[in-house]
């Protein structure tokens, strides 16, 4: 383990911190002094220069990235604003939002279900919402949870999501969502290939709901955020309307970034709505390299290698993409999301015990690119840290 490094659960800041007119060196401080407080977490100068060109070459408005390692976060850096036109700074400790990232935090609750008992990966859409089950279109009938959250259900992407009651909880929204899809056929016979859903997500979500009488959005809160201290986390636009206290998204059009601040429909909150910190964002990667608050969560890492791994070839499993890379040493996991305003994207490399995590406040056909390339570089940092060990 490098000096410079950041601990999750004893959160030691690394030698230098960001100020005004330059870098200055810090004194080291012991673990032991910072009662686990996020708020001691400093940003890294090696991120700092390793994000600074990649933003001003896509031109973005700001950009944030970080690396775990095991239960711990290596380094985390913020360029740019929050609001292009602003000087207001990103910072390490502002919200990002996920947009599909949220996918694998739902299927993590539903694994949670499945590990207390409430639920099969085999359990159908007839058994879950019984009473809709002389409705429900046949070919739906056997649909099961685990093709719901590889995308293989037969499920549309997306619906008319505004158009689901906005003066109802979202709860019951989704529960319009059900009548509005399953009453219907598929499009395609559910199980015979891979179709991306944002429905299957809020369906699976909706599963959750009735099984335990709570909201997606408070059991999520409860069983994930709470458990794991993720205190930024929430749902959709970060900070409040017409402030600037968080940062805001942008569109990107033609070099242009058109600030605003908007999100997807509530209803569609399991597909895509959390927005969070990279610091507790990386607390839920640390949980799925197999460390962190697995007890608390009460995961097993038996649960954890179903959500990871995917049906007979393919490459999607339950809120991850699969996919053999030689700097993991074989699999990665990895996800990225957009609400179109926003751009984030994760991979963990669970037999290297590490990850990096990167988010834009801007979405747009620069976005991704930039994204992989700050992943890239990223990766390539934590080798050179893991060789000064």
């Amino acid at each position: 383990m490098p000096k410079n490094c950041l601990k999750i659960v004893l959160l030691v800041p690394c030698m230098l911190v960001l100020l005004v007119g330059g870098l200055v060196p810090q004194k080291t401080v012991e673990a032991t002094t910072l009662l686990a407080r996020d708020a001691s977490i400093q940003p890294d100068a090696a991120i700092i220069q390793l994000l600074q060109p990649i933003i001003e070459e896509h031109k973005l408005p700001g950009m944030v990235g970080a690396i775990i390692q095991g239960d711990q976060l290596l380094a985390i850096g913020a360029v740019g604003v929050r609001k292009q036109g602003q000087p207001n700074p990103i910072t390490i400790h502002d919200q990002m939002h996920l947009g599909s990232c949220t996918k694998a935090m739902t299927a993590t609750l539903i694994g949670q279900l499945v590990q207390q008992k409430k639920l099969q990966w085999t359990t159908t859409l007839v058994e879950l919402f019984p009473e809709h089950a002389e409705k429900i279109h046949p070919d739906y009938r056997t649909v099961t949870m685990t093709q719901l959250l590889t995308h293989r259900a037969g499920l549309p992407a997306n619906t008319t999501w505004w158009q689901l009651g906005a003066e109802l909880s979202t709860m019951q929204q989704r529960e319009n969502l059900l009548k509005k899809v399953l009453y219907e056929a598929p499009t395609s016979p559910p199980g015979s290939k891979f179709e991306y859903s944002n429905v299957g997500y809020a369906l699976a979500g909706l599963a959750a709901e009735k099984l335990t009488g709570k909201s997606w959005e408070l059991l999520m809160q409860e069983r994930l955020f709470q458990p794991l201290g993720m205190k930024s986390a929430g749902f959709g636009p970060p900070g409040t309307k017409g402030k600037l206290d968080q940062p805001w998204g942008h569109l990107l059009s033609k070099e242009k970034a058109t600030p605003l601040q908007r999100d997807n429909a509530p209803a569609l909150g399991p597909a895509g709505t959390v927005h969070a910190s990279l610091i507790d964002w990386a607390k839920f990667g640390s949980l799925h390299l197999g460390k962190g608050a697995l007890d608390a969560m009460h995961l097993t890492p038996e649960i954890l290698e179903q959500l990871h791994t995917p049906p007979q070839g393919e490459k999607y499993a339950m809120g991850w993409s699969v996919a053999n890379r030689s700097w993991a040493k074989g699999q990665a996991i990895t996800h990225a999301g957009s609400n179109t305003m926003w751009y984030a994207v994760i991979w963990l490399a669970p037999k290297r015990n590490f990850g990096v995590l990167v988010a834009t406040n801007a979405a747009g056909e620069t976005a991704p690119k930039a994204c992989n390339d700050a992943s890239s570089a990223l990766i390539k940092h934590f080798e050179k840290l893991v060789e000064r060990k």
